[in-house]
């Protein structure tokens, strides 16, 4: 990259706007700039990102691509700059031009393109093949609306529609030129031909144009720039002879065909209610899938001049869970109806090139569809699948006979259902989980016959963070202070923080510590105050749960937790306690009723005591509204306690749990997802672990003998906290919240909030004393910090590179 000095870069942006925006700087808007910087970075990356597409082109490398229902990639400018060595002279450059740099990086929308872990995973992989020079790149849906923007009302979620592309998206290359065709519905005709293979023709089907928008993804001061590829649904115009384009004869006809179309790339996971809502989904995936595996084919006949069928020496396909697992029918049917290979040919070609990473535990998250549905909406994809679910089934009944009573818990489709992560597994060469745990649960308790079936498969790679995005530019004093003390080496090498391990107990260092983490929570208490009007002491613990909004996650547990504590400081106003600020972020499904009441019950709470005098200011309750990417930057730098409060054995892995490690938080936690690995580095002594094990609550679930009536029944702090949910004094009627109390008292309490409370309780004791020990805290601080390089993504992909991918870097 061309390395501009401060001069070179303002001289520059004061040019372009007078070119491109036809204003000199004394008139420009904070939009205007962004926009000026955004085609100035454009232009430094275009001549990378044209090279680094002519090496691969070379067919010398093999490559991967990752296909995602979700990428959660966060603001663009700040990233693109850092990895382009650009960030500082560009802070600078803006700064004596007159602006803020934060408020220029804050007109660019967060890109609506994904929910939570699975999405920003996605986005972290990206960014660590690129700056590891991994030939790789990303395919995805270009939504229109994502999943929602958040607005606290009243303390309820109230959805709005969140159209991110209102205004010019800059990173984005549209390239109609590579545009393909996907198929839904219709007529499957079959012909035998003289060999004797079949022929398959499709009739009357409708036909939708995808239409590829293109992401640079910037590796760091490398030269490499993959690509992020994104899928829009378009309608394919016909010319009817008298040189007008027209969809249809019928006007409004073709405004309905229109819309219907366009409606597949329009939202992230529309409300599936519905059989409409539920089509659709799958109408997306499929739309993905079919348009991002016809464009991998046409990209290997023209790099790599091979036979279709050594397909798999040069393209690995991951499948981020189960959403993409289409693409195995679809491979199969473009191998043998466009490209006649026979059935065992294609399925051998197609077992080698697909790899599926599994995100859950929770059965109810493991996708199926109708089987009506898919045969409807999908024929000849159907056709294939009910070809695999027969050769699958006959082969255990024939060789596995220890498992043929568990065909039908095996079979792909089963009952009426398509069962996606069976499909998933049975087409795939590798299948792993995201932490050592969940893999584990996978073998032996949710996937155990497949394990029986394909021990080789099954394989662990723990999640990662891209430590660029989550430490260097989201808390630029802390990565400065790092390099300042152990040298700048591990920013490409993380797993060097390890030598700040040496320097934990040095006062002098932890107190500079000390005071970034002061300096980044008085930035995240101005925000507060800027948009709640709630002004929080910046000396309290900033004890931080942020997450997509799940029973399993157990915010309930964290809000009991503080009505505990109101509920003493009620009761003695005047003890001693160390003030406490608790923050929330998190967005509940819209049709996701409970949850959507835990956000009002924090809500309320919240309205309750941070204007009680009798607290103090000793309490705060911090609901954030609308989180996202951008949000997450400010809160993680600030956070003094990691709540990854999660029911043990939920939580496949959790990535929150690292940022935050990353950034000097402790972490409370119970022994679930990558908090294992996270105590395995860190010990008891450095992080606070409570609560049920992953063993003891798969035996409650097996065998019962949990009552949670005895708990309400004999734990007095349980009982008010409950009754008071009951009884309506939080709420402005008594039945607020009554959904919850019979949830937790008449369903048994699914995710064991009560059973884990005491020990909750515990915890956030000790906390509070290791709190009080200034040296003490810093010092665990410090050695989270040291050991977080383990979690760097960059690690998880060379295993995933190495291990599964079998790619070398360019």
């Amino acid at each position: 990259m061309t390395q501009l000095t401060v001069d070179t870069l303002k001289q520059e942006i004061l040019r372009k706007l007078i070119s491109d925006k036809g204003r000199e700087v004394k008139e420009a808007t904070s939009k205007d700039i962004y926009y000026v910087l955004a085609s100035i970075v454009n232009e430094e990356i275009k001549q990378q990102w044209f090279q680094t597409r002519k090496n691969y082109r070379d067919g010398k490398n093999k490559e991967v691509y990752y296909l995602s229902m979700e990428f959660l990639i966060g603001r663009m400018l700040a990233s693109n700059l850092l990895n382009c060595g650009m960030l500082d002279t560009a802070k600078e450059a803006l700064r004596e031009l007159g602006f803020e740099p934060e408020d220029i990086f804050s007109e660019e929308h967060d890109a609506a393109l994904g929910n939570g872990g699975l999405g920003r995973l996605a986005a972290c992989f990206l960014d660590s093949l690129a700056s590891l020079n991994f030939p790789g790149h990303g395919y995805g849906i270009r939504y229109r609306y994502g999943l929602f923007e958040q607005r606290i009302i009243h303390g309820n979620q109230v959805e709005l529609p969140d159209y991110w592309l209102k205004n010019p998206y800059p990173w984005e290359t549209r390239n109609e030129e590579e545009a393909v065709v996907i198929q839904f519905h219709g007529d499957v005709h079959m012909f035998k031909k003289n060999d004797g293979s079949l022929e398959f023709e499709y009739r009357n089907t409708d036909k939708v144009m995808a239409v590829p928008y293109d992401i640079p993804i910037v590796g760091y001061e490398n030269d490499t720039v993959n690509t992020l590829r994104l899928w829009s649904a378009e309608v394919i115009h016909q010319n009817n002879g008298d040189g007008l384009l027209e969809a249809s004869k019928e006007y409004y006809h073709d405004l309905d065909h229109q819309h219907s179309i366009e409606q597949i790339s329009g939202f992230l996971y529309p409300d599936d209610s519905s059989y409409e809502g539920k089509e659709l989904r799958l109408k997306q995936q499929y739309f993905l899938v079919s348009s991002s595996i016809q464009n991998i084919l046409k990209h290997f006949k023209q790099n790599h001049h091979l036979p279709l069928s050594r397909l798999a020496e040069k393209v690995v396909i991951q499948i981020n869970d189960t959403h993409p697992s289409l693409a195995i029918p679809e491979l199969m049917r473009i191998l043998m109806d466009d490209e006649g290979f026979s059935w065992d040919n294609a399925w051998a070609v197609t077992t080698n090139v697909f790899a599926y990473t599994n995100h859950t535990t929770l059965s109810e998250a493991l996708e199926t569809w109708s089987e009506e549905m898919m045969q409807n909406l999908l024929p000849r994809i159907y056709m294939i699948i009910d070809e695999i679910n027969e050769r699958f089934c006959k082969g255990i009944w024939f060789d596995h006979e220890e498992l043929r009573d568990s065909i039908s818990e095996l079979a792909v489709i089963a009952h009426g259902r398509v069962h996606m992560a069976r499909l998933a597994i049975v087409g795939s060469f590798s299948v792993n989980g995201v932490a050592r745990i969940h893999t584990e649960i996978l073998k032996k308790k949710e996937m155990r016959n497949f394990y029986t079936l394909y021990p080789e498969k099954f394989n662990n790679k723990t999640n990662g963070i891209t430590h660029r995005r989550w430490l260097l530019q989201a808390n630029p004093k802390l990565a400065d202070l790092i390099t300042d003390v152990i040298g700048p080496q591990w920013v490409k090498r993380p797993k060097q923080l390890i030598s700040l391990l040496k320097y934990s107990n040095d006062s002098a260092l932890v107190d500079k510590f000390d005071q970034v983490k002061h300096e980044n929570k008085k930035v995240l208490a101005n925000y507060i105050h800027q948009h709640l009007g709630i002004t929080v002491d910046e000396r309290s613990i900033f004890d931080v749960q942020i997450k997509r909004l799940h029973e399993y996650k157990r915010q309930l547990l964290n809000i009991f937790h503080v009505i505990y504590l109101y509920n003493e400081l009620k009761d003695n106003p005047n003890q001693d306690i160390t003030p406490r600020t608790f923050i929330f972020g998190a967005k509940a499904a819209p049709s996701y009723h409970l949850a959507k009441e835990v956000i009002k019950l924090i809500n309320t709470v919240a309205s309750i005591v941070n204007y009680d005098p009798d607290v103090r200011d000793r309490l705060k309750v911090i609901f954030l509204e609308n989180y996202n990417v951008s949000l997450a930057e400010k809160i993680i730098p600030a956070a003094d306690i990691s709540e990854q409060i999660s029911t043990a054995s939920k939580e496949a892995s959790g990535t929150g749990n690292m940022k935050m490690m990353m950034n000097g938080a402790l972490t409370l936690g119970t022994m679930d997802g990558a908090n294992i690995e996270i105590h395995d580095l860190v010990g008891d002594q450095n992080m606070f672990i409570f609560g049920l094990t992953a063993d003891e609550v798969l035996h409650y679930y097996q065998h019962g003998g949990y009552h949670a009536r005895d708990l309400y029944n004999t734990d007095d702090r349980i009982k008010r906290v409950l009754d008071q949910l009951n009884q309506g004094e939080f709420g402005v009627h008594n039945i607020e919240f009554k959904d919850i109390y019979y949830n937790i008292l008449y369903h048994n309490d699914p995710y064991f909030v009560l059973k884990d409370f005491e020990p909750y309780l515990e915890a956030h004791e000790l906390i509070e004393r290791a709190y009080r020990n200034r040296n003490t805290w810093l010092n665990m601080s410090v050695t989270n910090i040291a050991y977080s390089g383990k979690f760097s993504s960059d690690q998880t992909v060379q295993e995933y590179a190495t291990e599964i991918w079998k790619i070398k870097k360019v």
